[in-house]
């Protein structure tokens, strides 16, 4: 909560989320650069469908746990001792993602940069919520996030393909996209503080509960932490099935050419983009839990719709803006401000840590791995059930939240519902 008698630092505020949000698009694009690339890949080194889903799905396992520890971690060793080595490393490993010579060290060296990944994410959340004012704390956590979007999805293919036309090869692509993970490294070095000093101790964003127990058994107690773990389950299965495997099913099986490809699966990061702040936005007002029911039901009929399209690529590309919309539009706000609201005073990050964890270990680890194995045995077609299904599981489980947002509940109650 503001303190009346300090003014806000409001230049602050902007300027570490502006940096947090880079580092977090520049997360997405190093993740999923791989996803556009894969049909080169695939033939240089001999991989197959599975190949891609097991290397979505190693990242996302790995990012999954140590996005658990980091977030444990960072609430007792401080934001920048986690952030600004993470993003160096995860920079770096995407170079070395060039160098690769088969399935073997794409794994090891994906493995490492989920370390790295996991390891900024839910710091790099809670970094914001402690610069952000209360009031717009909904919209900046997700601004921050929507960098992940507009770079992984949405530039993140029409980089690819248009370097793919000026580069060598895939390997010199890695390498282009991971040299300004290193600039933005060195201004969070000089930018970003310690949550006691990022506005003066003002922030205070969630209250003690009752009972015994510290850490992640303190955090489990609260109803709302569960149901975040389980929505973002269902919301990430829709995004990284789709993130993965969508390349080969618009080239493969709908028979588009790689620029079309490029052009149609950028929606996803477009429409994310705008979901990722839009959505958090849209439940500083009408409350999270409304919003997050409504956008899961848009989700699954924009899912629905998207199976039955053909190759048009502008009825693609408008369904796949909409998918992307409302589920990475949840993914910010069930990682953002729920998570943050539901977090128990001084574990804000173990809490992210703990909800971005769980869903990266299934929606970014397992759900792509079983994706891989749909497609590989029964025609990559049939891969956009799982999408669905994850979808429309979100709808069900999210009507059980309990309401957070500020402007519907205050302080007092929200502490009660926690």
């Amino acid at each position: 909560m503001a303190n009346s008698q300090k003014p806000w630092d409001t230049a602050y505020e902007w300027k570490s989320v502006t940096l947090l949000g880079l580092g977090f698009g520049l997360v997405g694009l190093d993740r999923w650069i791989i996803a556009p690339l894969f049909p080169s890949m695939a033939e240089d080194l001999g991989l197959g469908y599975q190949a891609i889903g097991n290397l979505v799905g190693v990242l996302g396992l790995v990012w999954g746990v140590f996005a658990i520890v980091s977030g444990r971690l960072s609430d007792s060793v401080g934001h920048r001792k986690i952030l600004i080595p993470a993003i160096i490393m995860f920079s770096l490993m995407s170079g070395l993602s060039g160098m690769a010579t088969g399935l073997t060290s794409l794994v090891v060296i994906r493995a490492l940069m989920g370390l790295m990944e996991g390891s900024y994410c839910p710091t790099s959340f809670a970094a914001t919520a402690a610069a952000a004012h209360p009031s717009r704390r909904g919209f900046l956590q997700g601004l921050q996030q929507s960098g992940f979007a507009l770079f992984g999805f949405g530039l993140g293919p029409i980089i690819a393909t248009q370097l793919l036309l000026v580069v060598p090869s895939w390997r010199w692509v890695f390498w282009v996209v991971a040299i300004p993970g290193f600039l933005i490294g060195l201004g969070l070095f000089l930018v970003l503080r310690e949550p006691a000093q990022a506005q003066g101790g003002q922030v205070t964003v969630a209250v003690p509960h009752g009972g015994g127990g510290g850490g992640y058994g303190q955090v489990l107690k609260s109803k709302n932490i569960v149901l975040c773990m389980l929505t973002l389950m269902c919301a990430m299965t829709c995004v990284f099935v789709l993130g993965g495997m969508l390349p080969n099913y618009l080239i493969d099986y709908l028979k588009l050419t790689p620029q079309q490809m490029g052009f149609v699966t950028s929606a996803m990061g477009f429409g994310g983009f705008v979901g990722q702040f839009g959505v958090p936005g849209l439940s500083d007002l009408f409350g999270r839990r409304l919003t997050l029911v409504v956008a899961f039901i848009g989700a699954a009929i924009s899912v629905y719709f998207f199976m039955g399209a053909g190759p048009d690529t502008t009825t693609l590309f408008m369904l796949l803006f909409a998918v992307s919309f409302f589920s990475l539009g949840n993914v910010a706000l069930i990682t953002g401000p729920i998570a943050t609201e539901s977090a128990p005073l001084g574990l804000m990050s173990s809490a992210i840590g703990l909800v971005v964890g769980a869903g990266e270990i299934f929606g970014g680890g397992v759900a792509p791995a079983i994706g891989g194995y749909v497609a590989q045995n029964y025609g990559i077609q049939n891969i956009l059930y799982m999408p669905l299904v994850g979808v429309a599981a979100g709808v069900l489980v999210s009507l059980f939240l309990t309401e957070t947002a500020p402007s519907k509940v205050g302080a007092s109650a929200a502490a009660r519902a926690r």
